[in-house]
């Protein structure tokens, strides 16, 4: 059994290709943690705009550099974003052979890795930026009363009939790249990755045995800058490291609570708790019987059925729904404080006045 455990951890690149549950549990990871940020500073906008106002406005730009340190961390140092470093995935060069694959400790080469940036950073966020900007449009194009006489306006129209067509495009794209990569015949799950220039794999024991030993000689080794700039460059690298870490380390811990909160506020789950915590449904009402001394109700619909002549000042009894004069309703509520026909307690707030159209 471990001979055959080693073979497939030291298999060819072919065997080591993560499958389509681990790769797309590790795109969800980021897109999870960007909404549950995003709504914790929004609870603290509103109940300090004062205080925290400005990382509400600034929210994209402040997430975008938090996210850009923390991918440059991860890439540079284990060969991965935070995510696939999270789920045992790295990142390798596109055409390098088993033989020839680099450690996941050694990072990627800069071209690769910067390439990654820009697809794992900047295109999200102006894909944010544009799906707000789509969405400020709209509502600008149902909410005006000019027709477009502009070439601007004219465009902008053109744009927003286009957009949903283009993001279908792009959505497809995507789609059908998953699904060549479940049949086997693509080495990349998403045309990002082919754009980058490298593709996923799972961590091997001498990636793990490598990073493991790269932590340790960084703990160890603390030689003391010698200039004014090395020291200056330093503090710089671990200030940025210290701030990766420690957004790692956050992120770590609370994917497993982004995880729960998502079971927890699904559909399905709230139905199954609120069937089991909710109050029984309380039965209809029944209606009470008459007392002898209560009046039947009319046939005549426009009847007062306390005074039994012609509805005057036509008032509701919100308790039970019937139709009285004001001025009989009103002193019977105060007598007796229950509906005339129902016999349901009421008071006299619940007297409502009837307009008719003629009035």
């Amino acid at each position: 059994m471990a001979e055959h455990g080693a073979h497939i951890t030291t298999a060819s690149g072919v065997d080591d290709q993560p499958s389509i549950f681990e790769v797309v549990a590790q795109d969800s990871l980021m897109t999870a943690v960007r909404p549950a940020l995003q709504h914790v500073v929004k609870v603290l906008a509103e109940s300090n705009p004062a205080h925290y106002g400005f990382f509400w406005r600034w929210f994209d730009e402040i997430f975008t550099l938090l996210d850009l340190l923390l991918q440059q961390h991860y890439l540079s140092k284990t060969s991965a974003s935070f995510s696939e470093n999270f789920y045992g995935l790295k990142r390798i060069v596109t055409g390098d052979t088993h033989k020839l694959q680099r450690l996941a400790s050694a990072g990627l080469p800069k071209q690769q890795l910067w390439k990654s940036i820009m697809f794992l950073v900047l295109l999200p966020y102006l894909k944010v930026k544009l799906e707000k900007l789509v969405s400020s449009l709209r509502e600008e194009d149902e909410y005006s009363i000019h027709p477009p006489s502009s070439r601007w306006k004219q465009f902008y129209r053109a744009f927003l009939a286009a957009y949903p067509f283009v993001n279908m495009a792009w959505e497809g794209w995507f789609l059908v790249q998953q699904l060549r990569y479940i049949l086997g015949k693509a080495q990349h799950h998403s045309p990002l990755l082919s754009l980058a220039g490298v593709r996923l794999g799972r961590l091997t024991v001498q990636d793990i045995q490598a990073l493991e030993l790269k932590a340790a000689e960084a703990n160890m080794m603390q030689q003391p800058a010698r200039s004014v700039t090395e020291k200056i460059k330093s503090t710089l690298k671990k200030a940025m490291g210290g701030v990766a870490l420690s957004l790692s380390t956050g992120l770590s811990v609370g994917v497993f609570f982004l995880q729960f909160l998502e079971w927890w506020y699904s559909s399905e789950n709230q139905e199954t708790i609120k069937s089991l915590t909710a109050l029984p449904t309380p039965p209809p009402p029944v209606h009470l019987d008459y007392n002898s001394d209560s009046p039947l109700l009319p046939k005549i619909k426009t009847v007062c059925p306390l005074c039994r002549k012609t509805r005057v000042n036509d008032t509701v009894l919100a308790t039970s729904g019937y139709v009285f004069c004001y001025r009989c309703v009103f002193h019977y509520v105060r007598t007796h404080q229950a509906c005339p026909i129902t016999g349901y307690p009421t008071e006299v707030q619940h007297l409502i006045k009837l307009y008719s159209p003629e009035n």
